[in-house]
């Protein structure tokens, strides 16, 4: 059985930037718990969302979904918007689907 367990912490670096650490696997089934989250900080009015992504696990389309989008929708809102410390399995989704050089940094 796979640990369908998603977390997400926060550290806050200054006023205008957010770095959202998420551990555990971001499934299709739980990245609806991702979406929420990024909903929350879009309203928060933050200048730089990082998304810091060292212990996933797994990225699968559900999770590539909400990044995508939410990286639209921040740079539609002059956002910076960028995963940082990709797990090698998260470089290789990301790499395989073409996004990495829109959203590493």
């Amino acid at each position: 059985m796979v640990n369908n367990s998603l977390s997400i912490t926060e550290e806050m670096s200054d006023n205008k930037t957010i770095k959202l650490i998420i551990k555990g696997p971001i499934s299709s089934s739980n990245a609806e718990i991702l979406q929420r989250r990024l909903d929350k900080e879009l309203k928060a009015n933050w200048k730089r969302i990082i998304i810091n992504m060292q212990d996933v696990s797994i990225l699968a389309s559900g999770g590539i979904r909400v990044l995508l989008m939410y990286y639209k929708i921040s740079s539609g809102r002059n956002i910076s918007f960028y995963l940082e410390k990709p797990s090698e399995s998260v470089r290789n989704v990301i790499g395989m689907v073409a996004l990495d050089e829109m959203l590493l940094k």
